[in-house]
């Protein structure tokens, strides 16, 4: 393990307009330098100055598209990290009072890897754990009840020996609660958007509810759709 290369990583990280520049690109979408700057409240020039700082280190690429350069992170491993560092410090309350809309989204919604995040994510858990479907195990693991094997085979939904065994929870870097990993939760989302219970976004990890998909998290998990979030298409 490289020593320097990891205080090199930190201290760029530990910037905090650098790290809230690296906040908005989780996404995984690409934005423009005075994006970023207005979503770290700097003006341009500055920006310029961090995302030279961000890209040397290799946390960031740049793409130029005709007069323009779009910055993104170098590889969905600096998401990963972002999340993992994340989910270690104290909570607070800036995801629920970011005026950034890509981060209230991916707080809403998101994909984790290959599963279900953010507060729908937490909610559904949440939810099969009221109902049944899944059982929390010593040392944070759950597994598919029997019922919850049920639940599964209704919806067409095949769930073999690898996919019903025990999974350690994830921890979800925003809500700061469990949610379903492992095999059971890449199904559910693949179920979930092969129904068109939810949509992906093109530009980034953020998913959105659509209105059937409202109506099945209130008949499946007793979640009902809150004031102020519209449906998608």
């Amino acid at each position: 393990m490289n020593q320097f290369h990891i205080s090199v990583v930190a201290h760029l990280i530990a910037e905090p307009v650098r790290s809230i520049m690296l906040i908005n690109l989780s996404g995984g979408e690409a934005l423009s330098a005075s994006a970023l700057a207005e979503a770290a409240g700097i003006t341009a020039q500055t920006a310029s100055f961090h995302l030279a700082k961000l890209r040397d280190g290799g946390l960031i690429t740049v793409e130029s598209v005709g007069r323009y350069r779009y910055y993104r992170l170098a590889g969905p491993h600096i998401s990963q990290l972002l999340e993992s560092l994340a989910s270690v410090g104290p909570v607070t309350s800036q995801w629920q009072t970011t005026p950034s809309r890509s981060a209230r989204e991916l707080r809403f919604a998101r994909c984790c890897y290959d599963h279900l995040a953010g507060q729908i994510g937490v909610l559904i858990t949440q939810g099969m754990l009221n109902r049944g479907l899944i059982a929390m195990r010593e040392g944070q693991h759950y597994v598919l009840t029997v019922e919850g094997h049920r639940w599964f085979e209704q919806q067409g939904v095949e769930i073999n020996a690898d996919r019903a065994g025990s999974h350690r929870l994830c921890l979800d870097w925003t809500e700061r609660q469990y949610h379903l990993a492992g095999s059971p939760g890449t199904a559910l989302l693949e179920a979930f958007i092969a129904w068109k219970w939810l949509s992906r976004s093109s530009k980034s990890r953020a998913l959105k509810v659509t209105e059937s998909g409202w109506k099945a998290l209130e008949q499946h998990f007793g979640i009902r759709q809150p004031q102020g979030i519209v449906a998608a298409q």
